[in-house]
Formats: structure tokens, C-alpha cells, sequence
């Protein structure tokens, strides 16, 4: 296993992912070409980034399977070992690594060394403990003369494909309940976002027999031939509605297993009887944390219509305060956009606003070099609109009003999406009927946005199937053998 205890220190200056990972080696593209990688908060060149080919998935499929009996083989104990192991060396090279997902990024460097990186070092930990605690039946005797036994087995290479929003993070929450249950992975950053996944492979490798987490950098015609590559037997992905459709079609054709994190269009219900300051006060906070880059962001506040000026006026305000900045200004609320496209797609949403839709703060890009945007409030929209029904994915939150409760659920429901909810009231029965009609993968009372390592964080409807976290998304990287005695 590879030396990773320190890394040196022009390792700590390099922050960009210069290498695949496969069979426990630091490895190029096979072809030598590369992707350039783009600094959020600067739009200028930062590094270069393998472009992995049909040959470069095929080593490291073949790494992971090869692999596989070894550490299948493993007891709990072991991989707990190797699991709490990369945690403690994740938050030793806590600098490096925030270097690395910052450049790739542009977020706040303050905000992931302070909110995300104690969170995935956590999951790291939640499961290697979870790893020793599968449930499993007890042996009985369900017809006369035969004993039955459940055995709960791991599922083989794993395929994980993880987006640019948060990429250390969705990174560790796929890799981590995948390793827990004994199967190996190969793992396919997004093309503008390499540089933390990689930098976690090189740190892994000191806690994990070669070939168990391999990585390989490229584009979506990498992820394509991963997803279809006969040796993966499941594919977990985050991303996009469109990319899991994508992948569930080609994923049928071999009759691969499935995990998939789809997008989210958050509904946000404010009763009247809600305490608007706190309301406000953590709403303004959610909305644009990351530059609203969050599946689970609030982005469409459902107001009742007696408070609802009262609350637009007060969220809009608070709006109008934050400032997007550069990952290292102590004064930024927020980063830019992760790339020119997706500046562009928020961008364009703005700018096809119907007639009846106001802009009642903020509304463009920063005139500044990078990608940037303003925290942006928008009111006067309708169910119909694109903005609306589209999955926003940056500092852009609209503002509805609806009449009573009725109408409140019909606007949460009245989307593809369904990820998550949130409902601010202090009346407990609403609570209980929300939390029963709401179609969403998770509801939150009087807050939004908090994960926990022990609680499951999945959607429905177009946000997908599958959970990440707790002990759900463990089980779902494992198949259940019945054994007859």
C-alpha cells in the first residue's frame, strides 16, 4: 500500500487531479490526453485532469473485480479498521484537502473546512460502526426438517458517479456504505470537480488493499462506459433528472442495480401562525449556502397569503445583505457558480421570466471575473412557469403565496421533483398532516437542510430512488442470499 501518511509539500501546492487511481496506482489517461480544470472564482485555468477512456475503465473495472473476493472476504472489524483510518487521515490533511476542493469549486474556504468536512469525516465514521451492526434473521425452521438462514452479502464493483456540487462530500457518502458492505468501487468525479476525490483515493490507499476504491477522471462519455461495463453489477449515481434517466436506460441493458440521487426543487410551506424572524433568519442562510448549489436548497417558499409581503419584504432584505466572494474573502457569504454552464443556465432562467414575474432583488452575474451571481429573489410566479417547475441550482429563490393548507400541499406536490420539504408552523397537527401528504424524501420542521449520518436522505417521484446515508443506504449496497439446511 502506498505511503500516504504525509503528503509532501509540493503535494500540498498541486491541488488538481493530475492522475486516475487503479489497483492502488497513481496512473494517466492511456491515451495522455486531459481535461483542463476551470477556478470558479477566477474562470482561468487551474490544472489539467485525466480524460479516461474505454481503456482506462475497462484497468479499473478489472482492478475492482479482481479485488473484490479478497475484500468481500474481510470481516466487519477489518473494514470498520480501514474505514475509521481514512477518516482520521482526511481530517489530518484537512488543509490539502480544502485546497484541493475550493480551487475546483470556488466556495468559501471557511465554510468546508467548518461545515462540510467535519460532516463527511463523520460519515466515515457512522459507517464503520454501521459495518459491524447488518441486520440479519435468525435461523428457523419454516417447513419441517429444513433450517433457513439469511445471508446478507455485498454486491460486487460498485459504480459511483458524483456531482460538482459538493465532491468530497457525495464522494465519501457513496464510497463509504459501498466499502462498509464489502464490494468495490470505481468512482467518476464530475469532469470540472476531480480534485478531492482523487486527493481521497491517494489517502485511502494506505487503509485499503489495491484495486478496492479505484477513480478515474473524464467526461460523460467515461461515466457512459463505466455504466456500461459488464464487470459493474451496480450504479450509484448523483446528478441531474436527465443523467439518471440516461443511466437508468443503459443500466438496463445488463440488468444493473440501481441507486440513484436525482435533482430537487425543495418546497418551503410558512404558515401564518410560523415564527417569520427565525423563519427568515435560516431560510436566508439555507437558500444561498453553496450559491444555492444544493439539491435540498429552499428554493420555492410557499407563503400564507396574510403574511406573505410581510415575509418577502424581511427574506429580501436579508437577500440583498449577502455577498458572493472568492474562497478566501472573509466577507463572502458565498462563492460563484461552479461553471460557465451552469452561470449560464441560471442566467438564462432569469432572463425567460414571464411578464408577471418581478424580480424583487438581485437578478444577475456579478461584473467581475468568475461566476458569480447575485443572491436573487423572485415573486409574482406562477405554478406553471419554468422557473417554478425547473430545478433552480443556484442563489435564485422564488416566492408564492398560497390561501389556505389545501392549496399549500397542491403547490409543494406540483412539481416532478420530490427530494425533500420543509414546513414552519407551531401548530402540531398541520405538522402531522404535512409530514403525511408531503411527497418528498424528507420533511423538516421548523428547519431545513440538516443531514445526519443516521437518518436516510433520499427522494421520490423524479428525484430518484435509493438512499444515501444511515443504515438504509448500507443495505442498499448489499443482496440477500436465502440458505436452506
Amino acid at each position: 500500500m502506498a505511503d500516504t501518511d504525509r503528503l509532501n509539500h509540493s503535494d500540498r501546492h498541486n491541488h488538481s487531479a493530475r492522475h486516475n487511481h487503479i489497483g492502488g496506482k497513481e496512473v494517466p489517461a492511456a491515451s495522455g490526453a486531459t481535461l483542463p480544470l476551470i477556478d470558479p472564482a477566477t474562470a482561468l485555468p487551474h490544472g489539467t485532469a485525466p480524460l479516461s477512456g474505454p481503456e482506462d475503465v475497462d484497468a479499473a473495472c478489472r482492478a475492482a473485480e479482481e479485488a473484490f473476493p479478497g475484500w468481500s472476504s474481510t470481516t466487519p472489524a477489518q473494514r470498520q479498521v480501514a474505514l475509521l483510518g481514512i477518516a482520521d487521515a482526511l481530517e489530518r490533511e484537512a488543509d490539502a484537502l480544502g485546497a484541493a476542493e475550493v480551487t475546483d469549486t470556488g466556495k468559501p474556504r471557511a465554510l468546508f473546512l467548518a461545515d462540510e468536512l467535519p460532516a463527511i469525516v463523520d460519515v466515515l465514521r457512522y459507517f464503520g460502526g454501521a459495518a459491524r451492526n447488518l441486520p440479519g434473521a435468525a435461523a428457523a425452521e419454516y417447513t419441517p426438517g429444513r433450517t433457513s438462514v439469511l445471508r446478507r452479502e455485498p454486491v460486487g464493483v460498485c459504480a459511483q458517479i458524483t456531482p460538482w456540487n459538493y465532491p468530497l462530500m457525495m464522494a465519501v457518502w457513496k464510497v463509504a456504505p459501498a466499502l462498509a458492505a464489502g464490494n468495490t468501487v470505481v468512482l467518476k468525479p464530475s469532469d470540472t470537480t476531480p480534485s478531492s476525490a482523487t486527493l481521497l483515493a491517494r489517502l485511502a490507499a494506505e487503509h485499503l488493499p489495491p484495486g478496492v476504491l479505484n477513480v478515474v477522471c473524464g467526461d460523460r462519455d467515461t461515466g457512459r462506459a463505466l455504466v456500461a461495463h459488464p464487470h459493474v453489477r451496480l450504479v450509484a449515481v448523483t446528478g441531474s433528472v436527465r443523467a439518471g434517466q440516461e443511466i437508468a436506460g443503459a443500466a438496463a441493458a445488463d440488468l444493473k442495480r440501481l441507486h440513484l440521487e436525482l435533482g430537487g426543487n425543495a418546497p418551503v410551506l410558512v404558515h401564518a401562525d410560523a415564527d417569520l424572524d427565525d423563519a427568515v433568519d435560516q431560510l436566508s442562510s439555507l437558500a444561498f449556502y453553496n450559491a444555492g448549489q444544493d439539491c435540498t436548497a429552499p428554493t420555492r417558499i410557499l407563503v400564507a397569503r396574510s403574511v406573505h409581503d410581510s415575509f418577502l419584504a424581511r427574506f429580501a432584505d436579508r437577500a440583498a445583505q449577502l455577498l458572493p466572494g472568492a474562497p478566501d474573502d472573509p466577507h463572502a457569504d458565498f462563492g460563484p457558480l461552479a461553471n460557465a454552464a451552469q452561470l449560464a443556465s441560471v442566467s438564462g432562467l432569469l432572463e425567460r421570466l414571464p411578464d408577471h414575474a418581478e424580480i424583487v432583488t438581485g437578478g444577475g452575474p456579478l461584473d467581475r471575473r468568475g461566476y458569480f451571481h447575485r443572491a436573487t429573489v423572485v415573486a409574482g410566479v406562477r405554478q406553471e412557469d419554468e422557473i417554478v417547475r425547473s430545478e433552480l441550482f443556484g442563489p435564485v429563490v422564488t416566492v408564492q403565496p398560497f390561501a389556505d393548507e389545501s392549496e399549500a400541499f397542491r403547490l409543494a406536490n406540483g412539481v416532478p421533483q420530490g427530494l425533500a420539504a420543509s414546513v414552519w408552523t407551531r401548530d402540531h397537527d398541520r405538522v402531522m398532516r404535512a409530514s403525511r401528504v408531503l411527497r418528498t424524501g424528507v420533511v423538516w420542521v421548523n428547519t431545513h437542510g440538516t443531514t445526519v449520518s443516521e437518518m436516510p436522505h433520499g427522494g421520490v417521484r423524479h428525484s430518484g430512488y435509493g438512499s444515501d446515508l444511515s443504515l438504509t443506504g448500507l443495505l442498499d449496497y448489499t443482496q440477500v442470499k436465502h440458505v436452506m439446511l
